[in-house]
């Protein structure tokens, strides 16, 4: 006898549990597991539809979310799993699903466009990672064609190759990549970006755990040589909100994201500060939804609402970030 039917056993010892009845028991069993999850389902599309009815967007625009080769992803869940040194905290998946169900919670969401943030941690991968993306964006009509680089010397061919295969936005993880910004093998690459005008979201930040090229001083001076270079700083630049938030009042070209801020795992460790939310609020045609969707530690909607309870800024600020700057920006209007 199994340990499922031992545990599930009622009757006199001695007697075995006919297999149809364990196999009936555990199929009962997982009807209600899935029950109860496509009823938690349900509730959460509700809260975030309530959300969008709140600040009067009829959709969402998500600038910063994750697809990727599934052998990849399961890679990059196994790190979050082990809490990495990238990432150095318990860290929960929270959409573990396959993509189709994926592309279905966002969809679900009022979710109208989206990213396929990918990126690569050693020299090599980006052609690949490219071409991959690429053809998603083919078969997936609402996602914004993603690509990204690395500091190796093909960067600029990469570049030219994916903005020829209608690349819309771009990914550059200073973080994970390990590289510096100012590589000389990426300066080619930072002015053809800037000519072609697509947002490059870049984790340039010091969370969750500092990098050697990470912080405002590397990718300042990136903006610094390439002023029309459209950049936007992944995570409001956690945890150097206040730094990143300066970049920006210098570099009108110079935007940020959303992903992760002021959501009680965010807060934990890296709080927003309180005296700046006027500068975000003054910032906030350049602000823009993000929330690193599958790989956060707690559901959408609460992405959402601590934005829309810890900020205070109002429905109309909240409208342009979630939706309105980011049709602009990507040509969605």
């Amino acid at each position: 006898m199994s340990r499922y039917e031992q545990a599930r056993d009622t009757r006199a010892p001695g007697t075995r549990i006919p297999a149809a009845r364990a196999a009936a028991e555990r199929a009962a069993d997982d009807a209600g597991q899935d029950r109860a999850a496509a009823d938690r389902a349900a509730a959460e599309r509700e809260r975030v539809a309530a959300f969008r009815t709140r600040i009067g967007a009829p959709a969402l625009i998500d600038i910063h979310t994750h697809f990727m080769p599934e052998r990849l992803l399961a890679k990059v869940w196994a790190y979050f799993d082990a809490a990495g040194p990238l990432v150095g905290r318990a860290w929960p998946i929270t959409y573990r699903t396959d993509e189709q169900r994926r592309l279905d919670v966002l969809r679900g969401f009022g979710v109208r466009a989206f990213t396929s943030m990918l990126y690569p941690h050693k020299p090599g991968m980006a052609r690949s990672l490219n071409d991959w993306a690429a053809d998603f964006a083919a078969r997936t009509p609402d996602c914004l064609h993603t690509a990204t680089f690395y500091a190796e010397p093909c960067a600029p061919d990469d570049v030219r190759r994916a903005l020829d295969q209608g690349a819309r936005v771009f990914k550059c993880h200073l973080q994970v990549g390990g590289f510096d910004p100012r590589d000389p093998a990426l300066e080619e690459v930072w002015g053809l970006l800037a000519d072609a005008g697509v947002p490059v979201v870049t984790h340039c930040g010091s969370g969750p755990v500092p990098g050697a090229f990470t912080g405002p001083g590397p990718i300042g001076a990136v903006v610094e040589r390439h002023p029309r270079l459209r950049l936007v700083v992944a995570h409001l630049g956690m945890p150097e909100y206040t730094e990143f938030l300066a970049l920006a009042a210098r570099h009108p070209e110079v935007m940020l994201d959303t992903t992760m801020a002021f959501t009680g795992f965010a807060e934990q460790a890296a709080p927003f500060p309180r005296d700046a939310l006027p500068r975000l609020a003054d910032l906030g045609e350049r602000v823009l939804l993000g929330t690193d969707f599958p790989n956060i530690p707690y559901p959408y909607a609460d992405a959402l609402e601590s934005l829309e309870e810890r900020t205070g800024l109002g429905p109309a600020w909240l409208r342009a970030v979630c939706h309105d700057n980011a049709a602009r920006v990507c040509g969605l209007d």
